[in-house]
């Protein structure tokens, strides 16, 4: 079993077996391809519902957590029917990019631009670093797992606080809310490297056809993560302006 830092591709490829119609590298760009662009169309929706107003908009949102939630674990664990419960999601959760990102373009205009031309650019950097030597993710692959289930494991005790009243100051503008942000975008985007050697090395292993999709729906997870990241970081430093 191939290691990865991303908890969704690693799940996915735990309990698969091999055959002749295999998955391809092109299959998995071109299904990434189409989940961004799933993802792009409803993110589009829901930013232009927003400026409509949040009032009808409310139960569509309302909607789209619940079916983001669950198709996401669907995925997760039954990888089989990624074909169709991947799009689902990624329409689901451009609905919800949607309206974070418009709820923070309309406090401070331009900053979702800078986040997405920012993701882009670190996808570019990984695919080229990655494409230069692609020995690095083997070195980098333990630490990022590791690193990715602690970030995952502060949201985790965050939420929990947060029923009690307890903030943490990692998600402040604080200076240690920057640090924590720029660390997290740094594990988001080595969990990319890892994600391509991940998915290189399956295909040469003869994973099956419908984990193009998985894979497809894995990078989009990860991409996502990032731009989030990034949106965050760009709030708090505009916060502490």
């Amino acid at each position: 079993m191939i290691k990865n830092g991303n908890p969704f591709l690693e799940k996915g490829f735990k309990n698969v077996t091999y055959q002749d119609n295999s998955m391809t590298v092109g299959g998995t760009v071109l299904k990434t391809m189409v989940l961004l662009a799933l993802v792009g169309f409803s993110f589009i929706y829901s930013w232009l519902e927003m400026g409509a107003g949040i009032g009808k908009f409310t139960t569509i949102l309302g909607i789209a957590v619940v079916i983001a939630f669950i198709s996401s674990l669907v995925t997760a664990f039954i990888p089989k029917i990624s074909p169709i419960t991947a799009p689902i999601y990624a329409v689901s959760e451009g609905i919800l990019l949607g309206y974070i990102s418009k709820l923070a373009d309309l406090k401070f205009p331009g900053i979702v631009v800078s986040a997405i031309l920012l993701t882009l650019a670190l996808t570019l950097a990984t695919l080229l670093i990655y494409r230069r030597n692609p020995a690095v993710a083997g070195k980098i692959t333990r630490g990022v797992m590791i690193a990715t289930f602690g970030v995952f494991l502060t949201y985790l005790v965050t939420f929990v606080l947060g029923f009690f009243g307890i903030s943490l100051p990692i998600f402040g503008s604080g200076p240690i809310g920057i640090l924590f942000s720029v660390a997290v975008i740094v594990i988001a985007t080595l969990n990319l490297i890892v994600d391509y050697d991940f998915i290189l090395k399956n295909v040469s292993q003869g994973a099956p056809k419908y984990m193009e999709w998985y894979s497809a729906y894995g990078l989009m997870v990860t991409l996502v993560w990032l731009y989030i990241e990034i949106l965050r970081l760009l709030t708090k430093l505009k916060s502490d302006d």
